[in-house]
């Protein structure tokens, strides 16, 4: 076998410049779905509290399948990632439509289901609610579910992009599709006063024009990816079975993790007000801090799943370190200017003494654990799941998770009276547990004989 010294004489799949030309509108795109978020929030907060507390509680069960449907479609582009990398456009093609059929029907699927189980799903997951607080909920429920089948879409597109290294076009897709949301909000609910309604109808708006604007332009004849007759809807069940193999387990993994987040969240609130408040801002700024890691994740995920289509197994590894070192190098440079102005950040937030307190713990201690950490913990497993080692990252993602994440939160926050501190040290404890696992399992080099096509 070469060593890897030898890799790096060897003609590269990859040039440094056509990674920094994946990476950054990666890192762009991520802030752009972050910050949307945010001014939603801002934009229907002048509505009422009735209206911003149903959008929250409809946001926390669409978020969870906004990640599984990006789980799924970026599971899914992995199969396509390995076609490109054998330079077989056809099978990326075939492959490509039948991850754009699979994605919409399991969107349509959970559509069908959350509209007639609308109130019923609402009641079950958060008990009897103020009547003005559920007709909202119910309303902005129904409006964001028809466009779970747009938004699937707009994800397998992205995804099929990005495993063409031009993480450009989804860029551009998410900013249309951000500022499209921005506007109709502003349409919809300051000029045209429709309140929830209008900001349901405003998220659905953006997603339609961001999947008519993602399919005509996947469509278009590509080098690495050949796409006819995406109309003749046909499902080829030997290639679905390949994208659910590897979407499936990633679409489980994501969905297990944000479900774990509300159960960890619903520990939080018995905590009090301080303590709420506290670990919204702390998360709100976590979330910021993770999008360069994010994307650095997602350019891995595409990489290695090329180098190991084209059989250049040496060279999957030879750029998942090289990534993983980015990754570092850049978390320890932000870590280092976030705990220094820690203090500064939480005090935009305008907090209680007493919050704005415990987020600046929270957070000068999280910036460190970061930095060390998270690029093992989530970073790293991106090679695994490429090569197609799915189960594995299912398997320990998902035992790590439900036994610190969630169960030591209650035994060190609650049993312990460690509090909000509690559930942070209990994620980074999961944290180490991935690392750790992850870690062992890349240097073993068991993945490099999976095959995925």
């Amino acid at each position: 076998m070469r060593s890897f010294e030898t890799v790096s004489l060897q003609p590269k799949l990859f040039s440094n410049k056509q990674l920094v030309t994946l990476v950054i509108p990666l890192i762009v795109e991520r802030t752009l779905n972050v910050s949307i978020g945010f001014a939603d929030t801002v934009m229907i907060a002048s509505v009422g509290e009735a209206a911003v507390s149903s959008i929250a509680l409809v946001d926390s069960i669409n978020n969870l399948f906004v990640f599984l449907f990006s789980s799924m479609a970026a599971g899914g582009a992995v199969v396509v990632g390995q076609y490109i990398g054998q330079r077989n456009a056809q099978k990326a093609g075939d492959a490509a439509k039948q991850l754009i059929y699979t994605s919409t029907f399991f969107a349509l699927l959970f559509t069908i289901a959350f509209l007639i189980f609308n109130r019923s799903i609402l009641g079950a997951l958060y008990g009897d609610l103020d009547a003005q607080v559920m007709n909202n909920a119910q309303i902005y429920f129904a409006i964001t579910a028809i466009s779970y089948p747009l938004l699937g879409l707009y994800n397998s597109g992205a995804a099929l992009f990005r495993a063409m290294g031009n993480s450009r076009i989804s860029m551009q897709v998410s900013f249309i599709m951000a500022v499209s949301n921005i506007i109709g909000n502003a349409l919809l609910i300051y000029v045209a006063h429709m309140g929830v309604l209008g900001a349901g109808l405003a998220t659905l708006g953006s997603r339609l024009i961001a999947a008519v604007v993602m399919l005509i332009l996947v469509i278009k004849k590509s080098d690495k990816i050949r796409i006819v007759r995406l109309h003749r809807i046909h499902f080829e069940w030997p290639m679905v079975r390949r994208i659910l193999r590897i979407g499936i387990p990633n679409g489980i993994e994501s969905g297990m993790f944000h479900i774990g987040k509300i159960l960890v969240q619903s520990l939080t609130a018995t905590f009090g007000t301080t303590a709420l408040a506290a670990n919204a801002i702390a998360n709100s700024i976590a979330s910021m801090v993770n999008i360069p890691g994010g994307a650095m994740g997602l350019a891995t995920l595409i990489v290695v799943g090329q180098c190991m289509g084209a059989g250049e197994v040496e060279q999957a590894e030879y750029y998942s370190k090289k990534l993983i070192k980015v990754t570092y190098a850049t978390l320890a440079i932000l870590a280092a200017v976030l705990f220094l102005s820690t203090e500064a950040l939480v005090g935009l937030f305008k907090l209680s003494a007493a919050s704005t307190g415990l987020a600046i713990q929270i957070l000068k201690l999280f910036f460190i654990m970061n930095a060390f950490i998270w690029p093992l913990a989530f970073a790293r497993p991106q090679t695994l799941r490429a090569a197609g080692d799915v189960r594995f990252t299912m398997t320990v993602s998902i035992a790590s998770m439900w036994t610190f994440r969630i169960g030591l939160s209650y035994v060190l926050g609650r049993s312990l009276g460690m509090g909000l501190q509690g559930i942070w040290i209990a994620m980074y404890i999961d944290w180490v547990c991935r690392a750790t696992c992850f870690t062992i399992r890349f240097h073993k080099g068991a993945w490099k004989l999976k095959t995925v096509i």
